[in-house]
């Protein structure tokens, strides 16, 4: 299933157009039933402008399907496994530049944090230089045995190059796989241009029985609600910040001034003892 802006040809399916303020998304039917699996997602994102781009796209491994949203096309607190791709820096953030490649665990009680680029929910990353390549572009999610791994090929060599990989992530069996994408004042075209799903054996001893009732969980849902409170916290205002100069160089400007006379009465006491 399709919607939004989403045009389907018989080479891709877009998601978005060149164009600002689109929103379009892909949804698989059918939910995932087995426990482990990899998709690899074939994909192209091009634009007109060399600096100037956004916003970016995701991919859904999700309970929800079909609700379009402020996350990449898609909504926000959802429940399930996020793997983002985002192309413009809200956040400006020194450690890395964009495109960044991303992933967010939610159980639906965490909000994706646009202002801060999802920082503070952010299971792993790594910058993926993506956009306007004239070869194809490949991601790869791998989850097995509650280990997630995120891998890319955008060299053309047939060939994973690691991004990250994290274990203790808990995903429900029963959920979509989908796409989405989503352009603002910035704009680029996202494309689809395959999806490959796999099932992978599951290793002696682990259970194989789906589990539909688990809770996604990994180990930033918790703590991601105290740290967004604390990075949200009121930051100084300019007028504040020119009246507390304004107290600093009064104060210098006063201890200057005690030091002046305080050298100019000693001065004069010691020209007291000549006399």
């Amino acid at each position: 299933d399709f919607q939004g802006s989403t045009m389907v040809t018989s080479n891709y399916i877009r998601l978005t157009p060149d164009q600002k303020s689109k929103q379009g998304a892909l949804w698989n039917k059918i939910p995932c039933r087995v426990r482990n699996w990899e998709v690899q997602l074939n994909f192209k994102v091009t634009g007109t402008t060399r600096d100037l781009f956004g916003d970016g796209f995701a991919f859904w491994y999700t309970k929800e399907r079909m609700e379009i949203g402020p996350v990449f096309g898609s909504k926000d607190y959802f429940s399930g496994l996020a793997i983002i791709g985002d192309t413009y820096s809200n956040h400006n953030t020194p450690n890395h530049q964009h495109p960044y490649l991303s992933a967010m665990v939610n159980n639906g009680s965490v909000s994706y944090d646009h202002d801060k680029d999802g920082k503070h929910t952010m299971l792993g990353g790594c910058q993926v230089q993506f956009r306007n390549m004239n070869h194809e572009t490949w991601i790869a999610i791998r989850y097995e045995n509650d280990k997630l791994t995120i891998s890319s090929d955008i060299n053309d060599k047939r060939a994973w190059a690691p991004c990250f990989s994290t274990e203790g992530v808990k995903l429900p069996t029963g959920y979509y796989f989908g796409m989405s994408a989503t352009t603002g004042d910035l704009s680029d075209a996202h494309d689809v241009i395959s999806v490959k799903t796999y099932e992978l054996d599951t290793a002696a001893g682990v259970p194989k029985e789906e589990r539909p009732d688990i809770e996604p969980e990994s180990e930033f849902i918790a703590a991601a609600p105290k740290k967004q409170e604390e990075d949200s916290a009121p930051s100084m205002s300019g007028v504040k910040k020119f009246f507390v100069g304004l107290l600093v160089v009064l104060g210098i400007l006063v201890v200057v001034v005690v030091g002046i006379m305080m050298y100019q009465k000693q001065q004069e006491n010691n020209r007291k003892r000549f006399y």
